[in-house]
Parts: structure tokens; sequence; C-alpha cells
């Protein structure tokens, strides 16, 4: 069953506008095509609902497409049903302009996603020392690239990793995301790069994850290698694994995607608490 604050929160809300993540052409363009303009849309609630907390919202898609929809607009809708302002990152992919590998682009977009919420926070009824990143599947990856590379700037405060893809390791990584960042044959040096569990410090945010053992696209030892990471260098971290769920189960409540398996609802509860736990939904006084 969807919560009664979630169900209302997602009945039939507009999407709201996107703004250019770039003043002018954004750096490593290579075209003009849609998938190489990045944008950010805000989700925002007025201030008497807001607590101070956002997120920065990376939807999934092998880094070839992008699931606007169940890891985007309901994951933003979930978010402001918490207090929480949601901002959903188009970030750059694979495309018509840009067949080729992605490399340092979309971590260039997750990084200044970061700054515009922070820069625009008293606009936007914002805590800059609440504001987090929220990735699903190839967005995990980016996510988790996010809280594993990162200057003062662009640091989340916490982070949360839904069936992420988080090493590039051969057997463990999704093939079409390595692809279509990294090329066909990246160079050994480029692969480490983006093994992110290989880059977790002391100065990694804390981090909630959720995987399905279920998952054939995206083993969750992509989740368990980030989590004994984290564990390795006493970052804060919590991680639910599901035994049952198929890859991409977004929120585990739109049917299209949990294929009858509803208890994946559940995830989202354990989220929530954690959040509380952390204090990243208290008000601001």
């Amino acid at each position: 069953m969807v919560p009664l604050a979630l169900s209302l929160v997602m009945i039939a809300q507009p999407v709201p506008a996107p703004l250019p993540l770039y003043d002018g052409k954004p750096p490593l363009a290579v075209g003009t095509s849609d998938e190489d303009a990045p944008t950010l849309t805000p989700y925002l609630l007025p201030k008497d609902k807001a607590n101070g907390a956002a997120v920065v919202i990376c939807p999934g898609g092998g880094y070839g497409w992008l699931a606007m929809d169940h890891e985007g607009k309901q994951a933003a809708e979930f978010s402001n049903s918490l207090g929480v302002q949601a901002f959903v990152l188009k970030y750059r992919i694979t495309g018509k302009d840009r067949p080729g590998p992605l490399l340092q682009a979309p971590l260039l977009d997750a990084q200044q996603a970061m700054k515009v919420v922070r820069a625009k926070a008293a606009e936007w009824n914002v805590d800059v020392k609440r504001v987090g990143v929220w990735g699903f599947s190839a967005g995990g990856h980016l996510a988790s690239t996010l809280a594993t590379h990162f200057d003062a700037a662009s640091r989340p405060d916490f982070a949360v990793l839904s069936y992420p893809v988080v090493s590039m390791a051969d057997g463990v990584t999704h093939g079409g995301s390595k692809k279509n960042l990294l090329g066909d044959k990246p160079d050994a040096k480029l692969v480490e790069e983006f093994c992110n569990e290989k880059h977790v410090t002391a100065q990694t945010p804390p981090t909630f994850l959720f995987h399905t053992d279920e998952d054939t696209a995206v083993p969750a030892e992509n989740a368990a290698r980030f989590y004994l990471a984290l564990k390795v260098a006493k970052v804060p971290a919590e991680m639910h694994i599901y035994e049952r769920g198929i890859h991409g189960v977004g929120l585990g409540t739109d049917p299209k995607w949990t294929k009858g398996n509803a208890y994946t609802a559940e995830w989202t509860k354990h989220l929530t608490a954690w959040l509380k736990v952390r204090g990243i939904l208290t008000p601001v006084k």
C-alpha cells in the first residue's frame, strides 16, 4: 500500500519546467541535441512545507536514456512528501551528437547540479548543509561517482543509491552502462577511476543503499562492494538487499516495474527512517 502522504502528492502533479544546468554552452558539449543539453527540474515546496533538506535525483537508463518518470518525477514527488526539495537532473547521455563514450560529462553535470542548488539555497528554501544525491541504476553510478569524486562545493551531504551500478569491473558492472560511459575498450586506468568502491574515503557522505537479489541486470554485489568500502572508511551506512524484485523497481509502487511484487515498496519506509535518524528531515529552526 502506498503511504497516504505519498499518494496525495503523486496524484496528477504536472512536471515543472526544467532549467538549463549551465549558463551558455555546457563544458565538454559536442553538439546541440537534447542529449547534450543537461537540465535541472526543481520540484519545490513552499517555505512552510519545506524542512530545508534537498536532493538531486539522477534517473537510471544505462547512460543511454533516462527513466525520468519512475526514477525521476516519482522520486521527486516522494521526496516532497517528506518535506524535501527535489531536483531531477537530466545529465549527458549517449545520443545523436555523442555516439561515443561520455567519460567526465555526466560527473560534471552532477557536480554542477549540487553547486546550482546551493547557490540558489535562499531562493529555494534549502539548507546548504543538507543537500544530498539520489541515484537509480546507472544514475546510482553517477551518484556514487559524485559521492567519491567531488570538490568542496559539490560534495553531497548524504547519498541514496537504489540498485546502483557502482563498479566498472567485468562480471560485476552493467555492460551497457560501462560501454556508454567509457567506450568499447577503455584503458585500465579509466576503468579504475570509475570503480567507485575503490575511491571511498572518510569524506564520502553517509549513504543508504537498496538492491534486490533477483536483479540480473545489475548484480547486488555493486551495492555490497560500496557498503563494505564505506565500513572500512568508517562512513555511516545502511544497506537493504531484498530477496525478490527485478531491476528497475523504482519506489516499488509502480505495477509496470514491480510485476506484482508489491513488497519491495517497503524499502522507502527504511529510507524514510534512515533520513530521520540522520537528522536530514529535521526542520530548520
